[in-house]
């Protein structure tokens, strides 16, 4: 006689929210996991007896919540008293639209990683996986149904061999669907032959498919909802799936690349209380091992690329270390036996991802002193996904070019939008930038001013080192046209020509002026009218540079519809140097505060020396230095923004979050600039409301790489120095730090060095001094995280007198800039 054994499974919700009770023959029963309360009871009946003999065993263990993103999981929540909805509550849920609009299209290529890889959508074939899940999901709860009605009638025997009927198809058809569909087959790492770079193996594989594999992966290894995880890596297409990975479970990642110093790490690691690390390569974490894991507690290792065994094997003891793959795998076959079976997803709690939940924390500035990290939540995020399409007006197939650090909040904001529109991006570096400008003749480049100002000076020397001829016709065509541009900039046609003077919308012009007297109707029309003629003269000549020259030059950059740049200030002669040649350059600026970008120069309304117009749904207004009153139009003040994409706060630092933020919202951007005044006509016409940007008052530094620079530590560390009286460290915009610096002449003079620079104290060899300030500076600021590069020596100290100091003995950062504007310029030549 077969032994049958009864088993009653009660799970008990501590929220009082699941209950589920199964009866099933042993040859049905499958495993249970251990994060369950369980009662059960085995009743094991003696052979040829009608006595039994009962054994019952109690075991109590809790349930455990998991988190997931509203629309892009909503298949788990759908039972779980969460409403299914289209909309994008978190930043993971824009790749399921991505996926069922734009299928197999092209969504990444990365050349420069082993393996290179190309990513889709969503890969052909991947509709009848999902229609899998939703039938399986469907029938689980048809079968608790059938169990229902056969306990009713007493017949649990037939609902165990219903059951057992049903998924012995389920399996059958789970074949095929892994033949189609699994990693392993080859449908899914089909081979890309493309001609990149040389490259002929792509991995082809699918982007949403991966992203909610390494999130169920994560779940698996024992990552939590709101845990967060240091992510330390460069941009790659790994490094988009990882990311949206760590969102899609609730946890949060935070962000920093392998080029920031260890100590720089282990402080973000510390004082975000992240509880393990993700990282680029074994050689970043072979480099920062030792330091982090003795002053840090790691749960785990996620190595993004590269091999485990290529990791230091000192500290490897008792730490477990996974690499991408084995995340995937993990991911993969849990997420596989949760669609399969209705009793695994009774195990567990289902809770949606909420828009104001943190999503990242990004480190700005002073991560080296006091750190500061940037909480940014779903909803500041998806502002920016839902609301950047007027500032770049992407295509399905249009493809971009990124080489800027995702970790950074501008290329990140950026790339979140873009694949919500189904276009390709391309991964490059520094190194490949000019070859695969040429190569992949990008539509769009999102970049800092410093990439624009390289590839100014490539084309300006490449123009120099031609011959006579060449370079004089190609300056004198260049001049041309930096004219024909000023003059066009009076006039915009809003209708035909015969109409425009009799149109006041004829005269729209992009001339900035702070100037609030708007000019007579007369006047306008005169100055429209002298616009007009002195541009119909030079149109034909700037054509005919288009035709010999600037096509030439479009070629070779290869971007056919804009560059954006961020992340500090154009300068002006980068920026009329590329809408003299017809290449459309937009300027936009932010805060990683403002998730980052707050105003920006759209397509129509391209405004030369301006940051453009607030965004959708963003306030800008300009407050007094002192008194932060509102200012009007014009005047000069400090920018303060206002709306979804303002930060949450800073994380663990409430007084640097209510300096920043007022109690109505405002966000004090530091940056000192105005707002231009409406005209109704005139050159100014299509200006008003635009914003202008003349420098930062507050201390950081945003040099044009996009790095922001705290100078704090850099003159902390120089005061060190018993030869230097006054120190302000400069850069703004500019490559390198500079430094204006006022000298301990006395000590100088006591400690002997006299026969450095000279035995006349009265008058100091500035050379000489110079060059031994300079070695100063160098001994004293070598463990800081950025150098000083050229110096400014200056005789005058800065003094309340002189409004150089504050009554508190601040130095006026702005002022000292300010006055000594004409030798930092010399300075930087």
């Amino acid at each position: 006689m077969p032994t049958v054994a009864l088993t009653s499974n009660l799970a008990w919700n501590p929220l009082d929210r699941l209950q589920a009770f199964q009866l099933v023959l042993v040859s049905t029963c499958r495993s249970i996991s251990p994060t369950n309360t369980i009662l059960q009871r085995k009743c094991q009946p003696k052979p040829l007896s009608s006595k039994f003999r009962l054994h019952c065993q109690l075991k109590t263990e809790e349930v455990q919540i998991r988190r997931r993103s509203p629309f892009l999981e909503s298949l788990f929540l759908s039972g779980d008293g969460v409403v299914a909805s289209r909309e994008w509550k978190t930043v993971p849920d824009i790749w399921r639209s991505s996926a069922e609009k734009f299928g197999d299209r092209v969504a990444l290529v990365d050349p420069y990683h082993d393996p290179p890889s190309t990513m889709t959508y969503k890969q052909q074939g991947s509709e009848f996986g999902l229609d899998f899940g939703i039938r399986n999901v469907l029938a689980a709860k048809c079968v608790t149904g059938l169990r229902r009605i056969a306990k009713c009638i007493g017949g649990w025997v037939i609902g165990s061999v219903l059951t057992h009927v049903w998924f012995k198809i389920s399996a059958d058809e789970q074949d095929v669907h892994n033949r189609t569909c699994h990693p392993k087959y080859d449908r899914q790492n089909a081979i890309l032959l493309t001609q990149n770079m040389g490259h002929t193996d792509c991995l082809f594989r699918q982007l949403e498919q991966d992203i909610l594999d390494f999130s169920e992966g994560l779940r698996v290894i024992g990552v939590k909802p709101a845990e967060k995880l240091a992510f330390f890596a460069d941009n790659s297409c790994r490094w988009l799936v990882a990311d949206q990975g760590i969102m899609a479970t609730g946890a949060i990642n935070v962000v920093r690349g392998s080029r920031s110093s260890v100590e720089e790490l282990l402080q973000i690691y510390n004082h975000s209380e992240s509880v393990a690390l993700v990282v680029d390569n074994p050689e970043l974490f072979n480099r920062i091992a030792e330091t982090l894991c003795s002053q840090a507690a790691v749960r785990f290792v996620i190595l993004v690329w590269g091999d485990k065994s290529c990791c230091t094997s000192e500290v490897l003891e008792g730490l477990p270390v996974y690499n991408y793959k084995d995340i995937i795998a993990l991911g993969h076959e849990s997420r596989m036996c949760l669609l399969d079976s209705h009793d695994a997803r009774q195990h567990y709690i289902y809770e949606a991802i909420s828009s104001d939940d943190v999503a990242t924390i990004m480190y700005t500035s002073g991560t080296t002193g006091s750190p500061k990290g940037v909480m940014l939540t779903h909803k500041n995020l998806l502002h920016q996904i839902n609301n950047l399409w007027d500032v770049v007006p992407a295509e399905p197939g249009d493809r971009f070019l990124s080489m800027l650090p995702t970790w950074h909040a501008y290329e990140r904001a950026s790339e979140y939008f873009i694949f919500t529109y189904g276009i390709e991006q391309v991964y490059t570096t520094v190194k490949y930038l000019k070859e695969d400008l040429q190569r992949y003749q990008p539509n769009y480049l999102v970049s800092v001013p410093l990439v624009l100002e390289t590839l100014y000076n490539g084309i300006q020397k490449q123009i120099s080192t031609s011959s006579t001829a060449r370079k004089l016709v190609a300056l004198f065509f260049i001049k041309i046209s930096l004219t024909y541009m000023d003059i066009k900039r009076i006039y915009e046609i809003g209708f035909l020509f015969l109409y425009c003077l009799m149109d006041l919308a004829g005269l729209q012009g992009k001339c900035l002026t702070k100037c609030q007297k708007q000019c007579s109707f007369l006047v306008a029309a005169f100055d429209w009218l002298w616009a007009r003629t002195i541009s119909l003269i030079l149109w034909p000549l700037h054509m005919l540079a288009k035709k010999l020259v600037y096509n030439k030059i479009q070629t070779a950059i290869g971007i056919s519809k804009a560059g954006i740049s961020g992340g500090g200030s154009l300068p002006s002669h980068v920026d009329r140097f590329f809408e003299a040649i017809d290449v459309k350059v937009q300027n936009g600026y932010g805060l990683t505060e403002s998730s980052p970008v707050a105003v920006c120069r759209i397509p129509s309304c391209n405004v030369l020396g301006s940051v453009g117009h607030p965004i959708r749904h963003t306030e800008i207004r300009v407050v007094d230095f002192e008194t932060g009153d509102v200012l009007p139009p014009g005047s000069k003040g400090i920018v303060e923004i206002k709306g979804p994409q303002v930060m949450k706060g800073y994380y663990k630092n409430e007084s640097a979050t209510k300096n920043a933020l007022n109690e109505g919202g405002w966000l004090n951007t530091g940056d000192i600039g105005w707002i231009a005044p409406f005209h109704s006509l005139g050159r100014s016409r299509r200006c008003s409301g635009i914003v202008v940007l003349e420098g930062r008052a507050k201390d950081t530094i945003v040099l044009s790489t996009g790095e922001n620079v705290e100078p704090s530590e850099l003159e902390e560390a120089a005061m060190r120095s018993s030869l230097i009286q006054q120190i302000v460290v400069i850069g703004q915009d500019q490559r390198r730090l500079g430094a204006i610096i006022v000298p301990n002449k006395d000590e100088i003079l006591a400690t002997g060095k006299m026969s450095i620079i000279g035995a006349d104290t009265s008058e100091l060899g500035k050379e000489n001094m110079t060059a031994l300030l300079r070695e100063e500076l160098r001994k004293w600021t070598s463990q800081c995280s950025f150098h000083i590069g050229p110096i400014l020596v200056i005789d005058e100290p800065f003094t309340i007198d002189n409004g150089l100091v504050t009554p508190t003995m601040k130095i006026r950062r702005d002022k000292v800039v300010a006055q000594y504007k004409l030798q930092i310029e010399n300075l930087y030549k």
